[in-house]
């Protein structure tokens, strides 16, 4: 898959584009370019840092929606084993916009539920843009009450612009049900390790963030409400939206350092996790497994409480 650039990351262009020359012509046998393409790939990994040494808080929302960026499916085809995915509510339908399933990470095995967004157009409408009807939530709530049920470590993969706000969820309860997923999630007695991969949106994202450890990645986002709806309702000027996601707290560094709303940040490979997939969900993987290791060691009452006070205090 060919990546896509984002505007800060076009100066990163032409030297790729004149590696990839080198590598095609070098192919041919012509001649040795062997220590031309090392230069140039040092100097494109020197670029990639110094660009991304000074992003700003809006770019950091731009890569959290790369359009290429590991969605919750791929994070589980490469750091999970033997994923069974349970689908439906039991009330009205199956939400694609959340998955949830059994697996193993290593010999470990947990319950995943996270949102999933589409890559191309049909998916995307299958998918709903990652933003969940009340369904998705209830089929959430009925695997987080299963893993309790079992005894089983619960990982979820936060991603999602935030709740649907249609007419038809509106009706069949939209917000009943992000507060009965939130307390459900709130009071099960095993770990829960939440783990923001991409956009983390309002209540439609919280519904899956009340863990004992909420990491984010890197550069993923997490807020109350998107730079372009505040930029909209506080400022009255869409154009204003750069300025509305720098004055918002809402990347890892903020969140970990300075609200403390966070716990912990998963690093991402050289130039965002659209880049590498592979080494970004063994980042992850790592990361959950050491979490859950530590929570293991408190008694399931105690998970719960540590949930519950964590989150009064907010």
């Amino acid at each position: 898959m060919a990546l896509q650039y984002l505007d800060f990351e076009k100066p990163v262009i032409e030297l790729e584009q004149k590696i990839e020359e080198l590598k095609t012509f070098n192919l041919g046998g012509f001649a040795d370019v062997e220590d031309e393409i090392k230069n140039l790939e040092t100097k494109k990994e020197k670029l990639i840092k110094d660009i991304f040494k000074n992003i700003n808080n809006w770019q950091i929302t731009q890569l959290s929606r790369h359009p290429l960026r590991p969605y919750a499916m791929d994070y589980i085809e490469t750091a999970a084993e033997n994923f069974m995915e349970l689908h439906g509510d039991r009330r009205f339908m199956d939400d694609k916009a959340v998955v949830g399933g059994f697996c193993f990470m290593n010999n470990e095995r947990v319950l995943i539920v996270g949102h999933q967004k589409g890559r191309n157009t049909k998916d995307k409408m299958c998918r709903n843009f990652g933003m969940p009807h009340p369904e998705g939530y209830r089929k959430a709530q009925r695997l987080f009450k299963l893993a309790d049920r079992y005894k089983i470590p619960i990982v979820t993969l936060i991603d999602t612009p935030g709740a649907y706000p249609g007419l038809g969820a509106e009706e069949r309860g939209q917000s009943e049900a992000i507060a009965e997923t939130i307390y459900e999630l709130l009071n099960v007695n095993v770990p829960v390790v939440s783990v923001i991969i991409g956009e983390g949106g309002s209540g439609g994202a919280l519904a899956f963030g009340t863990g004992n450890r909420v990491l984010m990645m890197e550069y993923s986002v997490y807020s109350v409400i998107s730079p372009e709806g505040c930029a909209s309702i506080l400022y009255k000027d869409t154009s204003k939206t750069e300025e509305a996601a720098n004055s918002l707290k809402l990347t890892a560094k903020d969140l970990l350092n300075d609200s403390k709303v966070i716990d912990g940040i998963i690093a991402e490979p050289l130039g965002g996790a659209h880049r590498d997939h592979k080494l970004a969900a063994e980042n992850l993987k790592k990361a959950v497994l050491e979490n859950i290791n530590e929570l293991k060691k408190y008694k399931g009452e105690d998970l719960r409480n540590q949930r519950i006070e964590k989150f009064s205090k907010f």
